[in-house]
């Protein structure tokens, strides 16, 4: 018999498309990309988690009709907001740094009977600031990368089993060393993906390979394009030879959705509102004209709330996008 895997197939993202536009929120223990290790006592994290507002949550991103919410588990603190005994067999510390409660479960049960899909967040590989866990993770380095892949496919797995269709997809920040991912044995990209969507075949799965400028996809076993955008609001995929027309993306980048997230504030989760409604609005737009879908950074409060000063942009875009206002 043959050993050759099944071919892959990708998820269908007619769903995802018909959104149009959502909400992705970095809620972290520290901030956004930040490499420095924190001084944060576990019980000061589990008590944060605990008072994190879901069901308010859920009510202000229906009021703005936002109909799906994506969410960081964790970044570069080693700090994560849901449990994961996995990942607590790998790295050894005790007391452990994922929460108590399980804040992805909590949201998907507040989330659902209003209709929003919910995405997770997760570096591809281990949190840079945390030196116990990033040895313990790692393991044994070589060119292909395998223990840290094996160790966080686990993890991963585990959480994915856990959540099953709860949850609609995974936006995966990295991973960046691209060689190692693409071998054709596992541990690789597929191998990746398939732990990501133990639980829930259909869910979406993006590889983010860095912030860049035209679109891409990385793999064929991502179903989405990561899209991370800051300064550079993409509106072409890239030089043509023929410069006498203008390129319009389409709703498939290799294959992949067309999809860009990028920041409504200046910053991953900080404020100030970079741009007035209109364009917030125009440009979101733009790509759904080219079956496109895009992801807006909104900060949260520490309770979960969603950033008052966001909220009237927010309220704008989805009313415009999925009530007919600024047609």
């Amino acid at each position: 018999m043959s050993s050759a895997p099944t071919p892959w197939k990708r998820a269908n993202t007619d769903w995802f498309m018909q959104c149009k536009w959502g909400m992705f929120t970095h809620y972290l223990a520290d901030s956004a990309s930040n490499l420095k290790a924190i001084d944060l006592p576990v019980d000061d994290w589990n008590r944060r988690i605990d008072a994190f507002d879901v069901d308010g949550l859920a009510r202000q991103l229906a009021e703005a009709r936002v109909p799906y919410f994506v969410i960081t588990l964790g970044q570069n603190s080693g700090f994560y907001l849901s449990p994961n005994q996995t990942y607590d067999d790998i790295v050894g510390r005790r007391p452990s740094r994922c929460s108590r409660r399980d804040l992805i479960a909590d949201l998907a049960k507040a989330l659902a009977p209003r209709g929003i899909r919910l995405l997770a967040y997760l570096p591809g590989g281990a949190p840079a600031a945390d030196e116990l866990a990033k040895t313990r993770l790692e393991g044994r380095v070589d060119a292909r990368l395998t223990d840290l892949q094996r160790h966080w496919e686990a993890v991963v797995r585990e959480w994915s089993l856990r959540w099953g269709r709860s949850l609609s997809g995974w936006w995966i920040d990295g991973p960046y060393q691209t060689e190692a991912y693409r071998h054709p044995d596992a541990p690789n990209y597929r191998s990746f993906a398939e732990a990501l969507k133990a639980g829930n075949p259909d869910s979406i799965v993006a590889f983010n390979n860095g912030l860049r400028t035209p679109l891409y996809s990385m793999t064929e076993y991502e179903d989405y394009t990561p899209g991370e955008i800051e300064r550079d609001m993409t509106v072409a995929p890239g030089n043509l030879p023929d410069y006498s027309r203008l390129a319009n993306y389409e709703r498939f980048l290799n294959g992949a959705q067309l999809h860009v997230l990028t920041i409504m504030g200046e910053w991953w989760g900080k404020p100030p509102v970079r741009f007035p409604d209109e364009l917030t609005i125009g440009y979101t737009k733009f790509f759904n004209r080219r079956g496109g879908v895009v992801s807006w950074d909104v900060p949260l409060t520490v309770q979960g709330h969603i950033d008052e000063e966001f909220r009237p942009q927010l309220t704008a875009l989805g009313h415009a996008i999925r009530g007919g206002v600024w047609a």
